[in-house]
């Protein structure tokens, strides 16, 4: 299995392709720059099966409607994001006066209380991971040894609270009981900026340190 991670957008959102020998892939949070996305999953001659989002603030899911409809393929989401993808006042593209309004369709999946997730030959966990937004996920490739955290963890730094749901707290908590539970050389595949490890991140992130 490999992960291939493709910085998108005006804030550099790293999407995700998590891909098989095989060729099928799964694509976690594509942000934008839809047409970069898909020269890429074309020039690897890749079969995506899915789109999965960590959260659905408009960084994370302004090429969703491009890639799902080229490719033919459902998105995922936590249920307490569902009205995220349709409404630009929840997302934040117009909070934030992007220049144009994140508006898509539904998802066709709304996750809940699901520990683990299979699509085609992918199986992988499900960890909530709430306080950057109400409904952010994280989700555990064990066998491969990577989480794709989303903005809960970074290298050397934490998602931020305050927009519209966060909560600093509440971010702080999962971090320690969903993703520092993990071994320590599981590399971290962040929402934005360079992959980090558990254990490194245990070690010299300042806003983990005191909890």
């Amino acid at each position: 299995m490999e992960w291939h991670q493709i910085p998108l957008g005006l804030l550099q959102t790293n999407c995700y392709i998590v891909s098989k020998k095989d060729n099928s892939c799964l694509i976690f949070d594509p942000g934008e720059e839809a047409g970069k996305l898909s020269s890429f999953i074309q020039e690897k001659q890749l079969t995506p099966l899915a789109i999965i989002l960590t959260h659905a603030h408009f960084d994370h899911i302004g090429a969703v409607e491009e890639i799902r409809q080229e490719f033919n393929i459902p998105v995922y989401i936590h249920e307490k994001e569902a009205d995220w993808l349709v409404d630009p006042t929840l997302n934040g593209s117009q909070l934030f006066e992007i220049g144009k309004l994140v508006k898509g369709n539904r998802a066709d999946y709304v996750l809940k209380n699901e520990r683990e997730l299979e699509i085609g030959e992918f199986i992988f966990q499900i960890a909530k991971t709430p306080g950057h937004s109400p409904g952010s996920l994280s989700f555990y490739f064990k066998e491969a040894g990577f989480v794709i955290a989303g903005d809960a963890l970074f290298s050397g730094s934490i998602g931020r609270t305050d927009l519209p749901g966060g909560d600093h707290a509440q971010l702080l908590k999962s971090i320690h009981e969903q993703l520092l539970i993990l071994p320590e050389e599981t590399i971290v595949l962040p929402g934005h900026g360079p992959a980090t490890t558990i254990g490194q991140e245990m070690d010299s992130n300042p806003f983990l340190n005191g909890f």
